[in-house]
């Protein structure tokens, strides 16, 4: 099956080498072309514009940074509808709200395309060996047809139902992140001005039940100051803004997530938007020396 992807950032290019991987046949554009480099070395087409991956793909993944991203890559000049053929369906793994993913689908549809919700949970250095998490809202026929593909990527696969679905899940999943890397950060911040070595405090609380991925993996490089980007802060960030507007959308109050927009915010503004999202740590970090 021959498979497109519309950017190639860190998550994109990992996605992309895992499908050469696999034997896809691979098509690939990004707006930055020396994102594609180690693509086209390990046997991917890199082409010029969204409409070229379409015309040359029967299934083309879009991971792009937002909404409006989303919107221009696929309806703007030489946008992946201007190479609409028949076989052609679109599976968009960006992290985007709800009505702009249902929004969005409908103006695929409107033109005959298919698209499906495939937002994931894990980074590229999950993605590189397919075992990503995917949540899938759409046709559940056109899933269907693409689902050897898309087990390619993740080793979990949840279809969700109806187009949009797969996005409020997802929103759900980036706030659970946002809490615990705050909660750790704050927890660390505290036994360190107890005088107490943070790893005695991970061992216990990952002698609990409140133990998670984070304070298993991730905490140990965040005592360390190791912030090396996998997901970072500012696209958090970017997150967590997108689901506070999806909140005021259904006029309901998430009072906990808006204020960690405004700490993520003031993280980004002090200059920690290009580091690993944990490096909130080192915001509150600087905060404290004050």
């Amino acid at each position: 099956m021959k498979v497109g992807i519309v950017g190639t950032g860190m998550l994109g290019n990992a996605v992309g080498m895992h499908l050469l991987q696999e034997g896809f046949e691979l098509t690939v554009y990004n707006r930055t072309k020396e994102k594609t480099v180690q693509l086209e070395n390990n046997g991917a087409r890199v082409v010029n514009s969204p409409k070229i991956v379409a015309e040359n793909s029967e299934l083309v993944i879009v991971i792009v940074k937002d909404a409006n991203a989303v919107h221009q890559v696929s309806f703007g000049e030489n946008g992946i509808i201007n190479g609409n053929h028949d076989k052609l369906t679109v599976a968009d793994m960006s992290t985007i709200s709800t009505l702009e993913s249902k929004s969005i689908s409908e103006k695929y549809q409107q033109r005959g395309v298919v698209k499906l919700d495939i937002p994931v949970m894990g980074g590229p250095n999950v993605a590189i060996s397919g075992n990503l998490t995917v949540m899938v809202s759409g046709d559940k026929n056109t899933f269907e047809r693409f689902k050897g593909v898309i087990e390619k990527i993740g080793s979990k696969v949840f279809f969700l139902g109806e187009s949009g679905i797969a996005n409020s899940v997802k929103l759900a999943m980036n706030l659970q992140i946002a809490m615990l890397a705050l909660a750790l950060s704050e927890g660390i911040t505290l036994v360190r001005k107890s005088n107490i070595d943070p790893k005695i405090f991970l061992e216990i609380i990952n002698s609990t039940y409140f133990k998670t991925g984070m304070s298993e993996n991730k905490a140990y490089k965040m005592i360390e100051d190791r912030f090396e980007p996998t997901f970072t802060l500012k696209n958090l960030k970017k997150d967590i803004s997108t689901i506070v507007e999806t909140a005021e959308s259904y006029n309901i109050q998430l009072p906990m997530i808006k204020k960690a927009e405004e700490i993520y915010q003031n993280a980004v503004e002090q200059g920690f938007g290009d580091v690993d999202y944990t490096g909130v740590l080192a915001y509150i970090k600087k905060i404290n020396e004050k």
